[in-house]
């Protein structure tokens, strides 16, 4: 394995840093971890959460991003986390406990707001638009989107990651995604968080 270096990056929310081990997280779609029972699932996220002042970690494709609880001090956590994270990409440990797919995160069905059926296109552009343009974007930031419908001319997401908690999120939402999906879909009157 040899030496490795776990870069880490600040993200728009001044609780959440973003380590980047230099390889591939998940393979695809992103994990969000909100408490130390859903972390049970990885235990990766159980080890961040265990170093201490934690509330949220998330996987994205090539990071991990991990948020503090209020008041707690990065320059204590900080070399925790790294070094949890070494031992792991190290190790090459399985990213979830059993090491098969039941800790793929799959929303559940009734977390979507559905889709109007005579819509299908709009549907398949606002995805495309989405995946092409929102995701690369929002992930830079640390973060992810989820598609959760469109209904009557609303197309509800959901932030996750650094993105859900930060000031800037509903105002990513509103101006930025809303302005880019209203300008090539115009059936689109208004982006909502689901």
């Amino acid at each position: 394995m040899g030496c490795m270096f776990i870069e880490t990056e600040t993200t728009p929310n001044p609780a959440t840093l973003k380590f980047m081990p230099g390889r591939q997280v998940m393979p695809s779609g992103t994990r969000d971890f909100a408490s130390p029972e859903d972390a049970e699932a990885s235990p990766l996220a159980e080890a961040i959460f265990d170093s201490g002042e934690v509330t949220g970690v998330f996987y994205g494709h090539d990071f991990v991003s991990v948020t503090a609880a209020p008041g707690a001090d990065w320059s204590q956590l900080k070399p925790q986390v790294v070094s949890v994270l070494l031992d792991h990409f190290v190790s090459e440990a399985p990213l979830f406990a059993g090491g098969d797919a039941s800790g793929i995160s799959v929303p559940a069905e009734d977390e979507d707001m559905g889709d109007d059926p005579e819509h299908a296109d709009i549907i398949a552009q606002i995805k495309e638009l989405l995946e092409t343009r929102v995701r690369p974007a929002v992930a830079s930031d640390g973060g992810d989107i989820q598609y959760r419908g469109f209904r009557e001319g609303v197309v509800y997401l959901t932030m996750q990651g650094a993105c859900a908690g930060c000031p800037s999120s509903s105002a990513t939402l509103k101006h930025g995604i809303e302005g880019l999906l209203k300008h090539y879909v115009p059936e689109v009157q208004e982006v909502r968080a689901a």
